[in-house]
């Protein structure tokens, strides 16, 4: 039997997740898929607190929070889920301060777990290029895929990005794509002109022969329903290539990002710059693409070093 004390930790817990939602939406401006992030996080928390009567959201201590933590470790949970979880429940706990819910911040002096950087999978250009040239542009979805590809290579674009690139958002002529990023930012990104030559035969010859639906008019990428692309199916068509090439390496959408920026690393080009293209909020997290070069770093020591 389920006691009151529960149901009415239950009922506290989710009034506040309630209202932190409505904070991060209308204050914070956080696009959809943040503010689930957020609250997913939460409801772990909740979801703990549920099987331990009297914790509530206004009273959790910094040990119980701890504890929480334990718990998650315990279900195998790995570092850096861990260390967004925290990441969501120190925003929690700043919004009951600031809504006056809380004077204190249990979460204000616990640490993150330490997190290993680990180095992305890239993809050379001769990957690039086999992967696109494997494309069947007779299928009437080839043109369309060659461009996406094109188009996460030249411009760096997470999925995200991709499917929900609008067609009002082009600015061809002058060689710039506007871009709406994590957070809802907005940011200018230069497009090549192998990425231009693709978009435009897409546009002008294979999308115009989709059954657009309403509401899907501004889209650039559309599937044969003429609705937007979802991100598994940018993550399918990517993943086919792979096999239809015998990639032998791990890839999704986001690993022609990582090849992006890793390549124009290695051709010189300024990490501030860079930087500015992938909407990265910090330049250490951009930073990680100078370390990626590995084999290029292995040849200039064998030939330079004077013990090699």
């Amino acid at each position: 039997m389920v006691s009151n004390d529960n149901i009415n930790s239950v009922s506290d817990w989710n009034t506040h997740i309630n209202n932190f939602t409505t904070y991060l939406k209308l204050e914070r401006s956080l696009s959809a898929n943040t503010v689930d992030a957020y609250i997913r996080d939460i409801d772990k928390l909740a979801s703990y607190a549920s099987e331990h009567p009297g914790l509530e959201a206004s009273t959790v201590k910094t040990s119980d929070l701890k504890q929480f933590l334990i718990w998650i470790n315990e279900l195998g949970m790995l570092a850096p889920t861990q260390a967004r979880v925290l990441s969501g429940i120190k925003a929690f706990f700043r919004f009951l301060m600031i809504s006056g819910i809380r004077n204190d911040d249990p979460a204000n002096l616990i640490e993150s777990p330490r997190l290993s950087r680990k180095l992305p999978d890239i993809l050379s250009i001769q990957d690039i290029q086999q992967l696109i040239d494997a494309i069947d542009l007779s299928q009437p979805e080839g043109m369309r895929n060659k461009s996406m590809l094109e188009m996460l290579y030249g411009c760096g674009l997470r999925v995200s990005e991709l499917i929900e690139l609008r067609i009002s958002n082009l600015f061809l002529d002058i060689e710039f794509i506007k871009i709406h990023g994590k957070g809802d930012k907005e940011r200018l990104v230069p497009i090549g002109s192998e990425a231009i030559k693709y978009l435009t035969i897409y546009l002008n010859e294979s999308r115009v022969k989709y059954p657009v639906k309403h509401g899907f008019e501004d889209y650039v990428f559309l599937n044969r329903r003429g609705r937007s692309l979802s991100r598994v199916m940018v993550f399918l068509i990517i993943k086919g290539l792979a096999e239809k090439t015998g990639l032998q390496k791990q890839i999704s959408p986001h690993t022609f990002r990582h090849s992006f920026a890793t390549h124009l690393v290695e051709g010189g080009a300024d990490l501030r710059a860079v930087q500015e293209m992938l909407g990265h909020e910090s330049i250490t997290t951009t930073e990680i693409y100078t370390h990626l070069d590995r084999s290029y770093l292995q040849e200039t020591i064998k030939q330079y070093h004077p013990r090699s």
